[in-house]
């Protein structure tokens, strides 16, 4: 509790999923929350994304763990959305003491195929987004001189991956931001990471499921291959890494890549 009481986290993407489970993690260890999420469906990539319901459900929960959650319906390519939360984080809590960059899409297509369009929202959304959201945090943990910043990059940030150049280009560059970031913030006293999940099991399992019309164990075996039998790890395995990455434990870790991929980068 002493880690996160009194603390805001500002959670990208966090409907469901991952940002969701890092979301009840933090406020059940006392932390406030600031909920950003779309919130509503897009034609790319297709499949579920996080609901106007979820994200309700999501406050509701982290009120019965005793924590206050304000949510923000926002899309992370639009400033003024950002701009929006951010300014009514700060109206409310005062400060915005935790970034996790979280909302991404992934889909499938080659390199050769993918028409311009879907090259820019995989690309916008996990790559652009987190600087915008960042560009809009960052003062405001500068004038604390105080901060935590995790980007939630992949595995596919540490390696190629086949039919996904897009969604690896994207994850890729979430690590050069973070190096860099890490290195323009230190003054101040902020700290920049990165995680790197196998597959998590999460809806967007099941969405890359119905658009290849196969299993999500089928899925998740061929975007992988982990080392230890499981097929792949779940969103309380990356809560638990980023309640690490984002408490005093971590206090002299910044600029660093933690792999989170039950050994799949030992291959």
């Amino acid at each position: 509790m002493a880690d996160f009481q009194n603390k805001v986290a500002f959670i990208t993407g966090a409907a469901h999923g991952q940002g969701r489970a890092v979301a009840l993690a933090l406020a059940g260890e006392g932390a406030s929350i600031v909920a950003f999420d779309l919130a509503k469906p897009m034609a790319y990539p297709g499949y579920a994304l996080g609901s106007e319901s979820e994200l309700d459900g999501l406050k509701r929960e982290v009120e019965t763990l005793g924590s206050q959650c304000m949510t923000a319906q926002g899309d992370v390519r639009r400033d003024e959305d950002i701009v929006h939360a951010v300014d009514a984080a700060v109206a409310r809590f005062g400060r915005i003491d935790i970034l996790f960059n979280n909302a991404g899409i992934c889909a499938y297509g080659l390199a050769h195929e993918l028409p311009e369009d879907e090259w820019d929202a995989m690309i916008d959304i996990n790559l652009k987004g987190a600087w915008l959201v960042a560009r809009r945090v960052i003062p405001v943990m500068i004038r604390q001189q105080s901060g935590v910043i995790i980007n939630n990059s992949s595995i596919a940030g540490l390696r190629g991956m086949n039919r996904l150049s897009h969604y690896a280009a994207s994850k890729w560059g979430l690590v050069g931001l973070t190096k860099s970031w890490a290195i323009e913030l230190a003054p101040h006293s902020i700290r920049v990471n990165s995680i790197h999940p196998t597959g998590v099991n999460t809806p967007m399992n099941d969405g890359l499921a119905a658009l290849e019309g196969t299993t999500t164990q089928e899925i998740a075996e061929r975007s992988a291959g982990n080392l230890l039998p499981v097929p792949w790890v779940e969103p309380e395995d990356v809560s638990a890494m980023v309640l690490y990455l984002a408490s005093d434990k971590a206090r002299y870790v910044t600029g660093a890549q933690f792999v989170l991929d039950a050994g799949l980068l030992t291959r």
